[in-house]
């Protein structure tokens, strides 16, 4: 048998958006800049994209831009905003257990690009205090980046209540969410909500791989990063990607479809997993598990197991895992999410990541569960003390 419980770290496609992708690079060819027939009817698939996320975000057309995945989304909007509105301030603010597309962006505009960056605290649930962010706000602050579902732990960050505080502080502030994990698992509203700027990935919601979605408020000071054929406004130049233009669109459209009924039982199978999972000594749930966590992720340390070791005796079994995000690289180090939160360190080397879908079964949690109380007292067994 196999169970794929990896499903943070990338989706399988829906049958119906690797179909459309297939006709569009094999037919529907054209160049949408194209002023013939082929090029109209390539435009038709951006133009029915942008379409279906305005309507699910409740946003305008013409604020919704196309990029290769979340990770140029977040760069976009980090460096093409904070060089824009520069003359207004130097100060930046994020949370410490942000994505490395946000982390290692942050960290580049306050080494090379000279900007001061706050990084937030969290509590042990992953989230992060909004006292400190109050503290943190400050005359030169010019953006604000929150994620909405941390990707390793599942904590779930209070967006609205953050945007609030950023907006009652002052206005001009642009407030950046990166909905890579959220987006497919809630409904999310930016304009009620005061976020100016939303990144989105296609692979995380059963869409192709190398495509992502930037919304971009209207009234947003922004610069490309990327430059040539002024396509996309020239905020992001460079010939559509249409065959992944029009995936993500047809993916975005499928997940929210009979969504309620989808993550209702995403929470059941979690609960189930999680009351499996404490049957095994030793073992600890990170972050929260209740309503207020997402209903995909679970991370759970097995004390005296190091990750890489029982993530490929899984594999093995036909059993697919990460051990803590799969998103940084495959060389493995140690979680800075989890120090975050304060794990202990006997879990911090010894903490796997199981994330589901809409396709995942009963039959797969239980195909886990079952080899994991085989094989992690065994493992337990030959760990050098």
């Amino acid at each position: 048998m196999e169970a794929y419980l990896d499903n943070s770290a990338t989706t399988k496609c829906y049958d119906s958006v690797g179909i459309l992708v297939g006709k569009v690079m094999c037919e529907d060819y054209g160049n949408p800049s194209s002023m013939h027939k082929k090029g109209v009817d390539a435009e038709k698939y951006v133009k029915d994209s942008k379409e279906i996320f305005a309507r699910l975000l409740k946003v305008q057309e013409k604020e919704i831009f196309f990029t290769s995945g979340g990770t140029e989304s977040d760069n976009l909007a980090l460096i093409g905003c904070a060089r824009a509105n520069r003359r207004s301030g130097n100060h930046l603010i994020t949370s410490s257990v942000e994505h490395p597309a946000i982390l290692n962006t942050m960290r580049y505009l306050e080494q090379e690009e000279g900007f001061r960056v706050t990084y937030l605290p969290v509590n042990k649930d992953g989230r992060i205090k909004l006292d400190a962010l109050r503290s943190a706000l400050s005359p030169d602050t010019i953006l604000v980046s929150i994620m909405h579902v941390n990707n390793e732990v599942g904590s779930i960050q209070p967006i609205e209540e953050a945007a609030k505080i950023v907006k009652e502080y002052k206005r001009s502030i642009l407030f950046h969410v990166d909905a890579v994990q959220g987006f497919g698992k809630y409904r999310i509203h930016p304009k009620r909500i005061g976020i100016d700027m939303l990144s989105i990935s296609g692979h995380k919601i059963h869409g192709p791989k190398g495509i992502g979605v930037l919304y971009i408020n209207e009234k947003v000071k922004i610069k490309p990063i990327v430059f040539g054929g002024h396509q996309q406004k020239n905020v992001r130049s460079g010939t559509e990607n249409v065959p992944g233009i029009a995936g993500i669109g047809l993916a975005a459209k499928e997940i929210y479809t009979n969504l309620d009924e989808k993550i209702a039982r995403m929470r059941e199978l979690k609960e189930y997993f999680i009351n499996g999972i404490s049957k095994i000594d030793h073992t600890v749930i990170h972050g929260c598990t209740d309503e207020t966590s997402a209903p995909h992720i679970v991370s759970v340390g097995f004390a005296g197991v190091r990750s890489e070791v029982l993530l490929h005796t899984l594999e093995e079994k036909g059993i697919y895992v990460s051990a803590g995000s799969a998103c940084a690289s495959n060389h493995p180090a140690l979680s800075g999410v989890l120090k975050g939160i304060g794990v202990k360190k006997e879990y911090l080397d010894a903490t796997l990541r199981f994330s589901f879908s809409e396709f995942t079964t009963k039959e797969e949690i239980d195909y886990t569960l079952e080899t994991l109380y085989n094989c992690v007292p065994m493992l337990r067994k030959y760990t050098r003390h």
